[in-house]
């Protein structure tokens, strides 16, 4: 079992509830594939297996997260990747894992695949659609110039401007955000125009 140095050192600078968790999930990854070789990728936990990435785990201040690299062909869209890292949600313990012959078979099916050369699909983060408020819709009633521009724009353009108004947080911030925008909509400039260049 080729254990990384770097892991053992993860490992034990976090927290109680989080070190029983990680031991076990290593134990686990290999026990079910003793080829597996360990590493750090993006400062967390990795298991590499023949040169690609098999799973990794991670831990944070009230929770741990275990994920595999091609998660959603090897248990499904379970949901819990929404609320954490992974494909198994927030770990408090032990108990939060699957059953060890469930594990087990997890980590064989990402091997598998592996095996088989399946590439992890590729996440499309689909954005919910937005609408236009309306006092942003009555400043362009104002301003054809910026409402031909903004209707010209890509959905990411005309979202960029949207969220900008939106996230203000005092209304006189939001007043002086919506007419900044129709001055550069009216001169035909996105959002982030200032960086296009950069």
């Amino acid at each position: 079992m080729p254990h990384d140095q770097r892991i053992d050192a993860y490992i034990a600078r976090h927290a109680d509830f989080a070190r029983p968790i990680l031991e076990h999930l290593r134990r686990a990854v290999h026990a079910a594939c003793p080829e597996a070789e360990e590493t750090l990728k993006w400062s967390s936990p990795t298991f590499m297996y023949k040169g690609g990435m098999l799973a990794s785990m991670a831990a944070f201040k009230a929770h741990a997260t275990f994920g595999f690299w091609r998660g959603s062909l090897v248990v499904g869209d379970t949901g819990e990747q929404r609320s954490a890292m992974g494909q198994f949600g927030r770990l408090a313990s032990v108990d939060d894992l699957p059953a060890p012959e469930t594990l087990s078979g997890l980590i064989r099916k990402a091997m598998a695949l592996t095996d088989a050369g399946v590439k992890p699909p590729r996440d499309k983060h689909v954005k919910a659609p937005f609408d236009v408020p309306d006092d942003l819709r009555a400043a362009f009633d104002r301003d054809s110039r910026a409402a031909d521009a903004f209707a010209g724009f890509s959905p990411s353009a005309q979202r960029d401007y949207v969220e900008w108004v939106t996230e203000a947080k005092q209304a006189v911030t939001r007043e002086r955000r919506i007419a900044q925008a129709i001055g550069w909509l009216a001169e035909g400039k996105k959002r982030n125009w200032k960086y296009e260049n950069c």
